[in-house]
């Protein structure tokens, strides 16, 4: 029996799937997710629109990465959210806030 793949599910397909990490300014909180389009999710978040970040606002971005599956931009959004991952996220917010360092 053939594979039915959607267009959405078809592995050839090449998509845009962003992970991300935002840092609170306000607490100490990382939030990390995924999206397909960057701008407007950290609008989202910095606008209050998302229930679980509203109390944290204002963020700023400290990591995107771009990915061309949801399967392979899932399994790094996992690692970033594991201990070792939010780990490597907090010394990269502490290592870009020191002098010379810009957050990008």
């Amino acid at each position: 029996m053939p594979l039915n793949l959607t267009s959405s599910q078809d592995p050839a397909k090449a998509v845009e799937v962003f992970v991300y990490a935002l840092n609170s300014l306000s607490r100490n909180y990382i939030y990390v997710g995924m999206t397909n389009n960057i701008e407007r999710r950290c609008q989202e978040h910095n606008s209050g629109q998302n229930k679980t970040t509203k109390a944290y606002r204002p963020f700023e971005k400290i990591l995107v990465q771009e990915f061309s599956t949801r399967v392979e931009a899932r399994k790094r959004e996992k690692f970033l959210k594991s201990g070792i991952g939010k780990q490597y996220l907090k010394s990269k917010v502490n290592n870009d806030k020191e002098p010379g360092n810009a957050i990008g």
